[in-house]
Parts: structure tokens; C-alpha cells; sequence
């Protein structure tokens, strides 16, 4: 697994998925993580700390496992990069996947492999690559995207969310949830979950009271929501608290009420076992078929199909790989439970020993 370094890249688009495999290892993965810049020299991250990669890209082997290609907030010296887009185009030809990870979809798209797939990036970035690129169908909203063997990711830690995916598609759903613990981020964010919560999703009020309520119903989705205890928690009328309501935040509380639960459900079916009576009771529906009801009308599935598609990191079971990749070792049965058959995969090249010099993300 290699990581492609350059100028301005955002650190964290390197370390979050980085810390991830290296995770992964700790549990049973046996990735050889290792960190290439067009020359060999060091390259100042965004915020001027300077990383020092593993080798030069010319000294990488052309059949690497999994390439990595972090993004920069200053997307444009990048795609202009005519080196840069030159080694990457034949990393990524020769790569068995690639995954860009925030902006990193910019120095892709500028190869032309993304041309005729779909593609993900920061949400504040979405109309820039949709106009620069044409050719790409820019997803606006997903976490993160899978197109035959390209992956791309939404803002920053998303990363994590992708790097979750691919450690899960190779070596199980018990290491990707071990590695999510560790990491303390929230395993179950399907590749297709929205970029927003439904609090960020809605337009900031203005008025004190009704952003103190609208929080008071995302940490509470199972308490009393009706209009009448709405309006009393405020302390204003429920003629008043509707109008303020659609007022500032473009819906109704009602309607806000009803998608924080369904987010709530959301979460729960993906991240744990718990029956559905116990998933509509926590998430605030009461019973299984009001959660039911709101599941079919909103997502077009049942809560119990949603949980069968979303309960592991990956955007969708079939598009799991029939193939391993070379970066990666077999892990032990008791985490190597894929539902298809698997050769013995390889390595990629293990890096030498240090020489002394700091290096980042040197792990075999």
C-alpha cells in the first residue's frame, strides 16, 4: 500500500488513513504501508509540516496492492502538476485499487481515469470539480464512492471512513470494528450516508431558543417530541414555535423531529444487534412499524433491509472484491470471513530498514 506525497497535500488525509492499516496490523492485517514523493525528497503538508517519504515513485514497484492519493486544499498546482499527473496516471494504471481521499480526487480526475465514473469530494469542492471535470459524475452528498477499482472520499475524515471500507473488504468486519474503536470514530458510515448530519443539514437559526431546542432533539431523539412539549421546553406558543420554526430553519418540527429519529435508527441498525422494537424505542418511533412506515416513505427500504446493506462499513455488499490485493497478508480464520473464495494474496515490496532519518508511515 503506498501513499503518494506532494506539496500542500492535507496532513490528515495522510494520516487518518495511515493510523487506520497501521491499526489494522494490530488485529490480525499484515499491510506494508509505504510513502513515495515524485523525487524522494520531503514535501511540506498544508499547514508547513514537513513529511519525509519511504522512496521516490520512480523506485515503486508498477503493480502496487492499494494507492492511496491524498488531497490539498489548494487543488489547482496539482492538477497542473504535469509530472505529478504523469506518475500518477501510471500508479494508478498499474495499481490493483486507488483511493482519493478528499481533494485528492482533483490530481485523478486530471489523469482521465475518472472520466464516465462516479466520484466523490469535500462538499465545498463538489462544484468546482463537477465544472473543471464534466466527464466525472460528481456525487454531492456520499461519503465516499466506489467505481470499478477507484474509490474517492468526501472532506478529510472521511478518510477514515474509507480506509474502514477497505480494511473491512479485506480482512472482515471484526478487524474494520476493532480499528474503529481504537480510533473512536463511528464504524457504521456507509460509503452512501449522507456528508451532513440532519442538525447540520437544516439552516442555522438565529434565535437562541430554537438552536437550544434543535439540539435538545438531536441528544434526545427518544424523548417526548410533540408540538405542545416542543413549545413548553422553549417557552413559547406552538402557533409561534411553527412559524419561527419554518422561518429560520426552512422545515417544520415535525418534519426535523421525524429525520433525527430516522438518523437515529440509521445508526443503530448499522452499529449494533439490537431487534428492531429496540431500535424504534431508542430512535424514538415507539414501535416497529411506525419506524417501518417512515423507513419505506424516506429510503424505499424496510429498517430490516437497511440494516442487511449498511451493517459494515462497505457502500454496498456486491461490490465487495473478488479479488485480494497485493498489500495485504491473510489474516487468521478467525477474521478472514469474506462470503467469497480467496487465493493467497501477497505482499507489496517490504521497505528497508531505517537509516536513521525520521520516516513517516514506515510499518511492515
Amino acid at each position: 500500500m503506498t501513499v503518494l506525497l506532494y506539496d500542500g497535500v492535507q496532513l490528515l488525509d495522510v494520516a487518518g488513513p495511515v493510523d487506520a492499516f497501521t491499526i489494522a496490523n494490530e488485529h490480525g492485517g499484515r499491510y506494508v504501508l509505504k510513502t513515495a514523493s515524485l523525487t524522494g525528497d520531503a514535501v511540506h503538508t498544508c499547514a508547513g509540516i514537513v513529511l519525509e517519504p519511504d522512496c521516490a515513485v520512480a523506485e515503486l514497484p508498477r503493480d502496487i496492492g492499494t494507492l492511496i492519493v491524498p488531497g490539498s486544499p489548494d487543488w489547482r498546482p496539482a492538477i497542473l502538476d504535469r509530472s505529478l499527473r504523469e506518475a500518477l496516471t501510471e500508479l494508478a494504471t498499474g495499481a490493483r485499487r486507488t483511493a482519493a481521499v478528499c481533494a485528492g480526487a482533483f490530481p485523478l480526475a486530471a489523469t482521465g481515469l475518472l472520466n464516465g465514473r462516479r466520484a466523490a469530494t469535500h462538499w465545498e469542492l463538489v462544484p468546482h470539480l463537477a465544472h473543471r471535470f464534466p466527464k466525472i459524475n460528481v456525487d454531492a452528498d456520499s461519503i465516499f464512492v466506489r467505481d470499478g477499482t477507484f474509490y474517492t472520499s468526501a472532506g478529510v475524515t472521511s478518510g477514515i471512513d474509507l480506509a474502514l471500507a477497505l480494511i473491512e473488504e479485506d480482512v472482515g468486519a471484526e478487524v474494520a470494528r476493532a480499528v474503529a474503536r481504537q480510533l473512536v470514530v463511528f464504524l457504521a458510515r456507509p460509503g452512501g450516508q449522507s456528508q451532513f448530519s440532519v442538525r447540520a443539514q437544516v439552516r442555522h437559526p438565529r434565535t437562541p431558543a430554537l438552536r437550544t431546542l434543535l439540539d435538545h432533539v438531536t441528544e434526545n431523539p427518544a424523548a417526548d417530541h410533540t408540538l405542545d412539549s416542543l413549545a413548553r421546553y422553549v417557552g413559547i406558543s406552538q402557533r409561534h414555535l411553527t412559524r419561527l420554526f419554518r422561518a429560520e430553519t426552512g422545515t417544520s418540527p415535525a418534519r426535523f423531529v421525524e429525520q433525527v429519529r430516522l438518523e437515529a435508527a440509521c445508526t443503530l441498525l448499522v452499529s449494533g444487534t439490537d431487534s428492531l422494537d429496540t431500535v424504534a424505542r431508542h430512535a424514538g418511533f415507539g414501535s416497529p412499524e411506525t419506524m417501518r412506515r417512515v423507513f419505506q416513505r424516506e429510503l424505499g427500504v424496510t429498517p430490516g433491509a437497511y440494516r442487511a446493506r449498511f451493517s459494515t462499513t462497505a457502500a454496498s455488499p456486491h461490490q465487495h472484491s473478488a479479488t485480494p490485493h497485493d498489500d495485504l497478508l491473510p489474516v487468521h480464520a478467525a477474521t478472514s470471513h469474506q462470503n467469497h473464495p480467496r487465493r493467497p494474496a501477497q505482499p507489496d515490496q517490504q521497505t528497508s530498514s531505517h537509516s536513521g532519518r525520521s520516516k513517516t508511515a514506515r510499518h511492515t
